[in-house]
């Protein structure tokens, strides 16, 4: 878009206003740089701020721009951690500037980032409020990018601390999936307390509702198994009214956990007594044709004990994603996947175990080809984890 200098502003070509502001790359070394955007209006607003959608003049693509208020006393620990990741199924932060209130010496820290239009949970509530359910293509689809991105930031030590459906994005033209707001996102060190009231209610791990501080980035996993379930259902799998109830909703399906699991969680509740309820099976917690791989996956990870709980990884390997796996599925439109497969040398360094299941045959006979150099190079290095991305094709949903 052409702009031009207008008071002190600017104004479009087409009489729109446009906002210059000096701001600093989200990644790489702190050059600031002057960037325009327009089109600027209110698309969410909260307790943290206020997210607005924009349109840059330089390169005319969406951004939402989130708003907060900023401690001067204290870091934005939002930022520092935005600033650290880099992943396909993340949400990219573009550039940061900050700007002054209405009050003196108030100061709001903005975060640009990439603008994707749709959330599962938005999806969800669709499917269900037409009395229908999530083709289960799209559940194993936006699942398995969701672990990816937990495997990630959890081998940075990173852990989200509020995955649930509102936080995951999808582009409805792409299929593809990327976890966003990371404003209760935490670098969790082994020793160090934290807060346990910490991630929405239905999807808080158990040892939160216990009061646990030396938790670990499993609790992300519990929540993943909530979002997993909860798309199976077409409903929450444990909708609580308080901290108490969302127990009691997780008793009457896990069943009263033993003094062991319960010390697992919280060590202090150990002489606490519960009503003896027994575990429901699974099976009948969810509809007759569910997958029962689907089931066994949601069992490994909604478990008591923290450290029982699979990794995200392990969850990506899982027999659930096999079909992604299948270099002849199509989604119901007959496009093809998203990309899926193109692992960085530090995710096949994560559980390096796990790659010869992670690249599908397919993919790595594709890379033994000498037409292609850098899938080759995956392929060949995949046994002692170190690769360059594979290049897939781009697809998406309806």
């Amino acid at each position: 878009m052409f702009c031009f200098l207008f008071a002190g502003g600017y104004i479009g070509k087409d009489g729109s206003k446009v906002t210059t502001v000096v701001a600093t790359p989200g990644q790489g070394p702190d050059r600031p740089q002057e960037v325009s955007y327009t089109d600027t209006k209110v698309i969410g607003n909260g307790s943290f701020g206020v997210v607005y959608q924009a349109k840059l003049c330089e390169t005319n693509e969406f951004v939402a721009i989130k708003k907060v208020l900023q401690d001067k006393r204290f870091k934005n620990r939002e930022l520092q951690i935005m600033r650290k990741l880099e992943h396909c199924n993340i949400v990219k932060l573009k550039y940061f500037f900050y700007s002054s209130g209405d009050k003196k010496d108030e100061v709001y820290l903005n975060l640009v980032l990439e603008y994707i239009p749709e959330t599962v949970y938005r999806v969800a509530r669709h499917y269900s409020k037409s009395k229908q359910t999530i083709p289960i293509i799209f559940i194993k689809l936006y699942m398995y990018q969701l672990f990816r991105s937990l495997a990630y930031i959890h081998s940075l030590g990173i852990c989200h601390r509020d995955i649930k459906p509102q936080n995951l994005l999808l582009d409805p033209g792409t299929g593809i999936l990327k976890l966003c707001d990371f404003g209760s996102a935490k670098h969790l060190v082994k020793g160090e307390p934290n807060v346990s009231y910490i991630c929405s209610r239905y999807y808080r791990a158990p040892e939160l509702i216990f009061g646990a501080i030396d938790y670990t980035t499993k609790i992300d996993v519990w929540s993943a198994g909530c979002v997993l379930a909860e798309l199976l259902l077409g409903q929450p799998i444990f909708p609580g009214d308080s901290g108490v109830d969302q127990l009691v909703e997780i008793i009457k399906v896990l069943g009263t956990p033993t003094k062991e699991q319960i010390k697992e969680m919280n060590p202090n509740y150990t002489e606490f007594k519960f009503p003896q309820i027994k575990s429901h099976p699974w099976q009948q917690v969810f509809r007759a044709r569910t997958p029962p791989e689907a089931i066994e996956l949601v069992a490994r990870l909604l478990e008591y004990t923290p450290s029982s709980r699979i990794s995200p990884l392990q969850a990506c390997a899982h027999a659930f994603f096999n079909e992604l796996r299948d270099p002849s599925t199509r989604l119901p439109t007959n496009k093809e996947l998203p990309p899926l497969f193109n692992f960085t040398e530090q995710e096949l360094n994560i559980q390096p175990a796990l790659n010869a299941v992670l690249i599908p045959r397919g993919v790595q006979e594709a890379a033994n080809s000498p037409q292609d150099g850098a899938a080759s190079s995956v392929a060949a290095d995949a046994a002692d984890s170190t690769a360059t991305p594979v290049q897939a094709t781009a697809a998406g949903i309806p």
